[in-house]
């Protein structure tokens, strides 16, 4: 019945809306598909039948539905496997697309067939190579020398997207950089719209959190560092302008106190401008050519032990205490993050912690923890200093703690200022009143200084305080004193500093207290600035536009988002369709000459040489200049594939336009697309890239809104064998041999159970035997009913109602939220109800159930529609509506016997039984027999709350 239907839905065109003339438009999009390799396996099919439930169920909605599928044939994962299978990729490319295609027909899904695509058709590249002249007619196309990520097994260059933990995503190659003049997309100028707009987009939020990473928005300074070398030093010359400056970028201008040297990035100019100061040259210029060969993932590694090389005979000169501290080069920072220089701070950054504890540089710490603490007064604001002070025993193992006498242990002793000159006094006030040291000379003997730990201000409707916070080091180890003088209000006892945070409220700023000063861990919070001169006291927040300020800095933003890298050196892919002449410069190609065809060639493989084997076609390189009509030669890189799946939504609603890239009034008609679902693994890849030509498009005048896609749902993944399930990996299902076996019907459901589908599954074909017999239940069920059809009572039971319209209910909603195994089940639930009464259900309600089902199995529920006597497909009908309040169908209800449940009783809602009536049930019930027998019921009772009943008997 599968392919019957099939052929059906297509010469019908059941899913092939009316493009100009649909009344309700409803675009339905997955991601494009690679069709390389063996063809489609089930883990594709699992992306591609969810997405296909949710337009099935939309088109029951009364929408017109469009889903539109082709092939994203271009790029390095195409041609890898061509290389693989020793033919050219063009060839390869009619195999694949022959396959697949075949595959995706057979899963059933409800493709506008009229509507395919594939990337390397001229028909569609001609407009890739348009949206290229267009970028660089505006300047967004930029040729610029660059170090690039570069793969050596795949022979080209890759865009940061492209690399996985240091290795290529294609090919599992380690990446290394090499410095080559490419082309690049300016998409940072759009940086600070495409970081907005993602808090008005309906996207899952790990794609958005994934996004907001990789653009990487930090508000920071700039601030500069002087230089000084080493022979003005030694003669006290005065700095007349000639300084080199070390311009760095800081999210952190409060810590500028703490900075005890400074890092620039190997790829950094400044070691330039500084060489003839430089004196140890050589040893640095080895250092660097060491670190071109590490990825950028394997320098920003904070488990791999720091490596650098001081920059010896010049010196920074710190602009907020003059001081000057020393220079380094290390792989830690990037040439990509802020000015590709920063200022060290090691008390308050973990990197700058190791490096400097490797090269035994100082420490200082200048930012203390704020310590909130409330000072209540009833509902009187009170305006008083407050002291806060902590007391630890000399060997620093043991926290003094009190316990009040109506509360539990406390860590924390706290009073008011009233005559004492200090706080420091007025914190040794509190501590001899509250511990019994009446003696303040023995409390002064301490082992170490008083430690100043915060200022903070506490304020609302009805508290006002200000505090200063002090750790007290106290010589005495006694484990317990009692004040005698306070009525036994409080005792006191020493604890443990590791148990300390059982003391300690949930502030995590009280935490890292203990951490930052007991722990000797790094404290990176925010907090209140120390060691830091005229700015002690002043918070973070304060002292980050106040030093800015004081060292004539530059507030500004910064992005990690670099230009999109466009240039591959590869073979299959779009020709780059621009001229390079000696007289003109870089010229686009006429547009009425695009498409630019990729040459037939049989020299088509990569060379590794840094160039495109595109550039070996004499007849293809050399040109005439467009603009003067000399002799030119053309670009021979391609462009990268993830250009072609860009706009490949725009083109499928209008794709057999030959004048234009598409007919705006239509695609503004259908977009934004309504749903898009795809796999987390494109969040930056392909979603950023999407994101970016849109807002071109509409900068263009081709489009009117701003965001490709309505919703974006992310699908879950399936593994095998414990891992996500890929070509790569060697572990695909192909789902051919399933479908010929059990269905596709059970094939999809089964997809579709095996978990939440935005979490996905692990592949395990022994289960897949459930969902057949679920599928032959229902077959047996309506077959018997269709020969009794003439019988069938014109209305269901109450009972069957109730718990078909709850199904429907749950059905509906856990399809809108990607809830499909729930809903199979809840399926599932009414099809064993069904055969387990005795009632008959109407064909009104048999076909409502067909209609819910129709999404996940489509061709057994359009037979069995067919076989209930309609002429017309079951997505020509109207998904069912549930009005009014769902009432449960079936009430469970738990019996207690002296407390522990013994039995579950099963009541139609439909019957409302009295309280007595359920508990005469329960009585009857065989398990609670068997529980009373020979007992006395002393009580016996049915207890009803908001939402459910319980029977309650005492023997």
């Amino acid at each position: 019945i599968e392919e019957k239907w099939q052929q059906y839905w297509e010469k019908n065109k059941i899913f092939q809306p009316d493009i100009k003339n649909a009344k309700k438009p409803f675009y339905n999009l997955m991601m494009f598909p690679y069709p390389s390799a063996e063809g489609m396996h089930v883990g594709n099919m699992y992306a591609f039948t969810g997405s296909d439930i949710y337009g099935r169920f939309k088109k029951l909605q009364g929408y017109d539905l469009f889903e539109p599928i082709g092939l994203d044939g271009f790029g390095i994962h195409s041609e890898n496997y061509a290389i693989k299978k020793n033919t050219h990729p063009a060839k390869m490319a009619k195999i694949t697309k022959k396959n697949f295609y075949r595959q995706l027909k057979a899963t059933g899904n409800a493709y506008a067939w009229n509507n395919t695509l594939e990337t390397y058709d001229p028909d569609y590249y001609k407009w890739t190579q348009w949206i290229f002249i267009q970028m660089f007619k505006k300047g967004l196309a930029v040729r610029k020398k660059a170090p690039v990520n570069w793969c050596p097994s795949c022979k080209t260059v890759l865009a940061d997207e492209q690399v996985e933990s240091g290795i290529c995503e294609r090919c599992k190659t380690k990446v290394i950089k090499k410095d080559l003049e490419q082309w690049f997309f300016h998409i940072t100028k759009y940086v600070e719209k495409l970081h907005q707009d993602l808090n008005k987009i309906d996207w899952s939020k790990n794609v958005k959190t994934a996004q907001r990473n990789w653009i990487g928005r930090s508000e920071g300074a700039l601030v500069r560092f002087a230089t000084q070398n080493d022979a003005d030093r030694k003669s006290n010359a005065e700095r007349r302008g000639k300084d080199i400056f070390i311009e760095v970028f800081t999210t952190r201008a409060d810590t500028l106190f703490g900075a005890t040297y400074l890092v620039v990035a190997p790829e950094n100019d400044i070691i330039t401008k500084l060489k003839f100061h430089i004196s140890n040259s050589a040893e640095i210029k080895r250092y660097i050519n060491d670190v071109r060969r590490k990825s950028d993932l394997e320098r920003s590694d904070l488990s791999k032990e720091k490596t650098g090389i001081e920059i010896k005979g010049i010196k920074a000169i710190n602009p907020v205490n003059k001081k000057e501290i020393p220079i380094f080069v290390a792989d830690y920072v990037l040439p990509s993050y802020g000015t590709g220089a920063i200022m060290a701070v090691p008390a308050h950054d973990k990197r700058d912690y190791e490096f400097a504890k490797k090269f035994k540089l100082p420490i200082v710490n200048v930012i203390a923890p704020y310590l909130i603490t409330d000072a209540i007064n009833g509902k009187k604001i009170v305006k008083r200093k407050m002291v806060q002070a902590i007391v630890i025993d000399k060997k620093k193992e043991n926290v003094l703690c009190i316990k009040w006498k109506r509360g539990g242990w406390g860590s924390f002793i706290m009073g008011g200022i009233d005559n004492d000159k200090s706080l420091e006094n007025a914190a040794l006030r509190e501590i001899c009143e509250e511990t019994g040291y009446i003696d303040l000379n023995l409390l002064q003997k301490f082992s170490g200084e008083v430690h100043a730990l915060y200022y903070a201000t506490h304020k609302d409707e009805n508290r006002y305080a200000k505090i200063k916070g002090l750790v007290f080091i106290l010589n005495s180890n006694k484990k317990t004193r009692r004040n005698k003088g306070d009525k036994k209000q409080f005792d006191i006892k020493w604890v443990k500093l590791n148990s300390v945070s059982k003391f300690v409220s949930n502030s995590p700023s009280q935490l890292f207290f203990w951490n930052r000063y007991f722990k000797k861990e790094i404290f990176t919070d925010a907090g209140v600035l120390i060691n830091s001169g005229k700015f002690d006291g002043m918070s973070s927040q304060k002292a980050q536009n106040a030093i800015t300020k004081f060292v004539n800095g530059k507030q500004t933003i910064r992005y990690k988002l670099r230009d999109w890298l466009i240039s591959r050196q590869r073979y299959w892919g779009p020709p780059i369709p621009m001229v390079k002449c000696e007289k003109c410069g870089w010229v686009p190609t006429p547009e009425k000459d695009l498409p630019i065809l990729l040459p037939e060639t049989e020299n088509w493989r990569p060379k590794g040489t840094g160039v495109s084997p595109l550039a070996n076609i004499p007849e293809f390189v050399n040109t005439k200049c467009p603009k003067c009509g000399g002799s030119a030669k053309r670009e021979t890189d391609v462009s990268d594939t993830f250009l072609d799946s860009a706009w490949y939504f725009f083109r499928y609603i209008d794709n057999k336009n030959k004048n234009k890239i598409f007919n705006s009034q239509i695609d503004n008609k259908w977009l934004p697309v309504d749903m898009y679902i795809g796999g987390a693994e494109h969040s930056v890849l392909h979603l950023l890239y999407v994101r970016f030509i849109t807002i071109v498009f509409k900068e263009m005048g081709l489009i009117n809104f701003d965001d490709p896609f309505k919703k974006f749902r992310v699908h879950g993944l399936i593994i095998k064998d414990g891992d996500k399930m890929s070509k790569s990996r060697g572990n695909i299902v192909v789902p051919d041999e399933y479908i010929k076996r059990y269905g596709v019907d059970t094939l999809r459901m089964y997809l579709m159970f095996l978990g939440p589908y935005t979490e996905g599954g692990d592949f395990n074909d022994s289960n897949i035997k459930g969902i057949e017999r679920f599928l032959f239940k229902i077959w047996r069920y309506y077959q018997k009913s269709i020969e009794h059809i003439k019988t069938l009572p014109t209305h269901s039971s109450q009972s069957i109602h109730n718990k078909l319209r709850e199904t429907i209910n749950k059905v509906s909603n856990d399809i809108e939220s990607s809830g499909y195994n729930t809903a199979i089940s809840k399926m599932m639930i009414f099809i064993n109800y069904l055969t387990k009464t005795e009632k008959d259900i109407s064909k009104e309600d048999l076909e409502k159930f067909l209609q819910i089902l129709s999404p996940f199995a489509p061709h057994i529920s359009e037979e069995l529609w067919s076989q209930l006597g309609h002429n017309e497909s079951i997505f020509k009908s109207t998904w069912p509506k549930v009005t009014g309040k769902v009432e449960k169908a079936v009430m469970n209800i738990p019996v207690m016997i002296n407390g522990k449940k013994r039995a579950l009783l099963e009541i139609e809602t439909a019957k409302k039984l009295s309280k007595n009536e359920i508990i005469n049930l329960a009585l009857l019930d065989k398990n609670v027999r068997q529980y009373i027998k020979g007992k006395k019921i002393k009580r016996k009772m049915c207890i009803e709350t908001k939402t459910s009943k319980i029977v309650s008997i005492v023997v």
